[in-house]
């Protein structure tokens, strides 16, 4: 007897994405369906290839073919497409499915480390990622990607972004000599930011990282304004004089309606190059008590590394050099949070509180 597809489809309907809280055919994550007698075979298309839910939602899918009458043998592909937010005629970037912003109520706390290596982190899952330096003031993503070179233009109209690691980047680092000071004044300063987003040439991307200057002044509320953006993830260091920096962050990116997709707490621990131990020479939780007044998720800490502020000086970011090392797995897996995060959003959901624990 052959298998028929409204009971295929009625044993998919029992396989929830637990992010989105539906399953996977009201999802429309259910393609490429085809029945040849006994056979099934079918496609699970995932919102972002750094779904950290992907073997589960594939084992599931698994259980339930083998429970529908008829079926002797099957096939369960797993493939993504991110899904953008809600179209815009007078989008910025039509090309860029989503804008996720890096912030900090200070500077200090290894914000741009975290918007580096989260980009590259979601470009090694598999995602196509610019990032933008938008920190006028303290460009640091030139010498965190090792980039020396200026960007051209090919038409005379749009540059053209640099590459590295696998992700598209653009900063003003890479326009002014290195010694070069930028005495600007606000106007100046977010005439020349937008145009480093609107006459960029960035392609299709999945997600575009904003790594914003410290604090609420013009650049964060101008780049927070202009850009319709999926969501802010929030750098803190762990003592308690960071809290209030992080609130006030919060507070500004609330009035702007964008969601905090969560905090990270960076230099969670100093960890001895010698013997291993960790030590809290900042103190401890503030990212997480943080997140607990705030209510919203904690998405994890990264350790005070050698190999971090190596990878960074050397312009080869952590996540590049050291995968699979203690901190490479940390940025990885925050990579993947902030990923469901944007999934989570873009769908109309309530984001369940998680948390990464530290490693």
């Amino acid at each position: 007897m052959s298998v028929q597809e409204r009971d295929v489809l009625a044993a998919m309907s029992t396989v929830m994405d637990p992010d989105l809280n539906m399953d996977v055919v009201k999802a429309g994550m259910v393609k490429d369906l085809k029945i040849e007698g006994g056979f099934v075979k079918l496609r699970i298309e995932l919102t972002t290839p750094a779904c950290p839910l992907k073997e589960k939602i594939k084992g599931d899918a698994e259980a339930a073919l083998q429970k529908v009458t008829g079926v002797e043998k099957f096939e369960v592909e797993m493939s993504s497409r991110v899904r953008a937010q809600a179209p815009s005629k007078d989008a910025l970037l039509p090309g860029v499915k989503n804008v996720v912003l890096v912030g900090a109520g200070k500077g200090g706390v290894g914000k741009s480390t975290v918007a580096i290596n989260l980009a590259c982190a979601l470009a090694r899952h598999g995602a196509t990622v610019g990032l933008l330096d938008a920190d006028f003031y303290g460009p640091s993503i030139p010498v965190m990607t090792g980039l020396k070179k200026k960007p051209v233009s090919r038409d005379g109209k749009l540059l053209e972004p640099l590459e590295a690691h696998g992700i598209k980047v653009m900063s003003i680092g890479f326009l002014i000599e290195a010694d070069q000071a930028l005495i600007w004044r606000g106007p100046m300063l977010q005439g020349a930011l937008m145009q480093l987003v609107r006459d960029v040439n960035w392609g299709e991307l999945d997600y575009l990282v904003v790594d914003l200057p410290p604090g609420t002044g013009d650049i964060p509320l101008t780049v927070a304004q202009q850009l319709k953006s999926s969501g802010a993830v929030l750098v803190t260091t762990p003592q308690d004089v960071a809290l209030a920096d992080v609130i006030r962050a919060k507070q500004m990116f609330d009035k702007l309606s964008i969601p905090i997709l969560g905090i990270i707490e960076n230099m969670s621990q100093f960890i001895c190059p010698h013997c291993g131990k960790g030590t809290h020479i900042f103190d401890t939780g503030g990212g997480r008590k943080a997140a607990e007044m705030m209510e919203i998720s904690f998405l994890g800490e990264i350790p005070l590394e050698l190999s971090i502020r190596q990878g960074g000086d050397r312009g080869l970011p952590v996540v590049v050099g050291h995968p699979e090392g203690v901190e490479g797995k940390s940025f990885m897996e925050l990579a993947q949070k902030v990923a469901q995060r944007v999934s989570i959003e873009n769908a109309g959901r309530k984001a369940p509180s998680v948390t990464i624990q530290s490693a």
